[in-house]
């Protein structure tokens, strides 16, 4: 299970993340700095959120708060840890630059934080549902002293309106040195003042180091052209902190030998506007099999990482990833025994990690242990296909539009596409303030969602040992976003713990079924399940008490209305249907005329059973135990329908297992000359949640037939 401490950490808006331990495996990144939320400091400024609204800057918050400065207003902080570096993340209005002057224990340093909105306020209107976005940017700053805990660091804007975020204390070790036998890239003529174009430099490096190491000087060195033929070889720097790379576009190569290692240093782009034809990104393409990526800083790029080819056994690990307009890492297809893990990545402006499984499936690759907070237009993990893969122990938090915490999807976007395969394991996850509204959709995405877009879900998703913490709408959500009515099927919840959800704990939207056991919850703002599968009529989404379940029996009584959060299960209006749209079975149908069509709330479409094999039934479920009274059974009501009598009872059950009749076997006549339509009383006192007609005779056909069921109140 995630740890208790990181858990509450979250919830109270803080992202703590403290140094490497050799402690048990917990939810998220070990992480050698300490965050410390604006909105938790003093100062003089002004606290705005919380808010979830998409295209609201606090939306886009850790937190979802920040604290706004005017000129001359400050905040200030209290050092949680020993450090000698501090990173803030912030906000100033579009198209404006500043700077932060920087105060330690009441002293003014000389050295300032330069502010900017140059690499903000993202436009991508080709993504629907999506608006302006990417409203914060991070800036960093070595202190020149050694602080304490308890040490003093205020932020005071200095020309310039900036909302400030939180501050990531860190201490930065010393430059290391130079490995032996390592080729320097100054030795071959690059530039440590970042004055002089360095490419060539480079190229020469890799070129004589084959077989060894790539040394990176402490300095600053820009590029002009990425990097190709890179194979066999380590780029080694002197820390993510001295050495530093600017350049939007470092490698670009279809394929490699491998045994390419890169590790300790800064890649720090000037991408300001998302353009997906462009391949501005750290990585795009091969490193070949047997790679490495580690300790590296990786900011102001479209994608970090994107890797296409051959990327065998590739290990991802230790980095931060900040400020890209699109994924931090996407492994687009043929991706084998990839592990992704241990890393940090803030305000990335699509899914923060991703898999998608084009043109060859991504297998037996992970994403592990990695910490992830504000994803501003998507997921923070995403996996589109694929077969054998595990999410296990990420910590992610705060997701904005078109976003869950967790996204488990049969999503192409193209073809060819390997859908989901295999065995799925998402395991000892949490999810903090994840889920948000699809404008899409107009309706949420829940923190964790299973979703059957373009296809069924065939794989075995197994869900273990989640923590759920203050979901703005569902805890599990299982859909298919075409709307198309895909089943999400073969799924298993075992051992969640929701600790606040908005809306629901389950939001079913397409038929399937899963398993729930040990899932406990608190704080459930509307009803535990909402089970309403779309289309109307397109089946059922069957969930099984697996036991140990508490907090979420409930089921939303209205399938026509979207539950709000906090609102509670409203009283069912007396005059509403409460069968209509619910999910309906039956021993058999004929043809096209399944049982969705009793419950579509269209007169001229119907179900008729199996032909010739009385006895039949019809089976609604309506969600929740209601005090039932009237039934009206309805056949079209064309002339072409001849009069007929069907002999039926009326069943009930409140738990789908055991059922009692409610309404002796009788004869009912069906006239289209009275509207072919007949009302079955109820007595008082029953509650079924489940109804039945069992129907043995039908004089105008040789089949049960209902074209509407309709359940009242009264």
């Amino acid at each position: 299970m995630p740890s208790l401490a990181t858990a509450v950490a979250m919830a109270a808006g803080t992202l703590v993340a403290l140094a490497p331990t050799p402690a048990q495996a917990a939810a998220g990144a070990a992480l050698p700095f300490t965050s410390v939320e604006a909105e938790s400091a003093s100062g003089t400024g002004t606290r705005i959120g919380p808010d979830y609204t998409q295209g609201a800057l606090a939306s886009e918050a850790s937190g979802r708060q920040a604290v706004r400065l005017a000129a001359g207003q400050r905040v200030e902080f209290t050092v949680p840890r020993a450090a000698n570096a501090v990173n803030v993340a912030y906000s100033v209005p579009d198209g404006q630059s500043g700077s932060l002057d920087v105060y330690v224990n009441g002293q003014k340093l000389a050295k300032t934080l330069p502010v900017t909105a140059k690499y903000s306020y993202v436009d991508t209107p080709w993504i629907p549902g999506a608006k302006t976005h990417h409203f914060y940017d991070n800036a960093r700053l070595l202190l020149g002293q050694n602080l304490q805990p308890g040490d003093r660091v205020a932020l005071q804007a200095a020309n310039v309106q900036v909302t400030v975020d939180v501050a990531d204390f860190e201490q930065v070790a010393a430059a290391a040195g130079k490995p032996a036998g390592a080729v320097s890239v100054t030795d071959k003529g690059a530039d440590p003042g970042g004055q002089g174009d360095s490419t060539q430099a480079f190229r020469e490096a890799i070129a004589a180091a084959r077989g060894g190491v790539v040394w990176i000087p402490p300095g600053e060195y820009r590029l002009t052209s990425s990097l190709s033929g890179v194979q066999d070889v380590t780029l080694q720097g002197a820390g993510h902190w001295h050495s530093v790379v600017r350049t939007s576009r470092f490698i670009e190569q279809p394929s490699s030998s491998g045994n390419v290692h890169i590790k300790d240093f800064a890649v720090i782009g000037e991408v300001t506007e998302r353009v997906d034809s462009n391949p501005d990104n750290f990585v795009n393409g091969s490193l070949g099999p047997g790679s490495s990526v580690s300790g590296m800083w990786l900011q102001h790029l479209k994608v970090g990482l994107w890797l296409l080819g051959d990327n065998d056994n590739l290990v991802v690990e230790n980095n931060r990833f900040l400020d890209m307009t699109a994924d931090g890492l996407n492994l687009n297809g043929n991706a084998r025994g990839v592990r992704v893990r241990n890393n940090f990545l803030r305000n990335q402006g699509d899914d923060a990690l991703a898999m998608w499984s084009l043109y060859a499936p991504d297998t037996n690759s992970s994403f592990e242990n990695n910490t992830i907070t504000q994803p501003n237009l998507a997921n923070g993990i995403a996996i589109y296909g694929g077969t054998d893969i595990t999410v296990r122990n990420n910590l992610i938090s705060d997701t904005n539009a078109l976003g869950s915490g967790i996204a488990i999807s049969n999503q192409k976007f193209l073809d060819p596409f390997h859908p989901l395969a295999g065995t799925i394991t998402v395991d000892g996850n949490t999810l903090v303030r994840t889920g948000a509204m699809n404008p899409n959709w107009n309706h949420p995405m829940g923190a964790l969602r299973v979703d059957s877009y373009d296809s069924a879900i065939e794989a075995n998703v197994r869900i273990t040992d989640t923590t759920l913490i203050d979901s703005p709408y569902s805890a599990f959500e299982f859909v298919s976003g075409s709307g198309r009515g895909f089943a999400a099927k073969n799924i298993t919840v075992d051992g969640a713990s929701v600790r606040g959800a908005g809306t629901v704990v389950v939001q079913a939207e397409t038929p399937g079924a899963a398993t729930f056991r040990d899932v406990t919850a608190t704080g459930v703002g509307a009803a535990g399940v909402y089970n309403c599968p779309y289309p109307s009529g397109s089946g059922t989404f069957t969930l099984t008490d697996g036991g140990g379940n508490t907090g979420w029996n409930s089921t939303w009584s209205d399938c026509s209305t979207w539950p709000q959060p906090g609102q509670g299960n409203p009283d069912p209006d007396p005059g509403r249907n409460l069968a209509k749209g619910r999910p309906a079975t039956a021993t058999g149908s004929q043809d096209v005329y399944t049982p969705g069509k009793a419950v579509d709330g269209d007169p001229n479409t119907y179900w008729e059973s199996a032909n010739h094999a009385f006895p039949q039934s019809l089976t609604v479920d309506l969600g929740a135990r209601e005090a039932v009274r009237r039934l009206v059974l309805k056949l079209p009501p064309q002339a072409a329908w001849q009069a007929r009598t069907q002999t039926l009872s009326v069943q009930g059950s409140t738990d789908g297992s055991a059922w009692s009749t409610i309404a002796p076997a009788k004869e009912y006549r069906f006239d289209p000359a009275s509207g072919n339509t007949v009302t079955v009383a109820l007595p008082a006192g029953t509650n079924p949640r489940h109804l039945r007609l069992h129907v043995t005779a039908n004089t105008g056909w040789p089949a049960a037939q209902f074209s509407e069921v309709e359940a009242y109140l009264s």
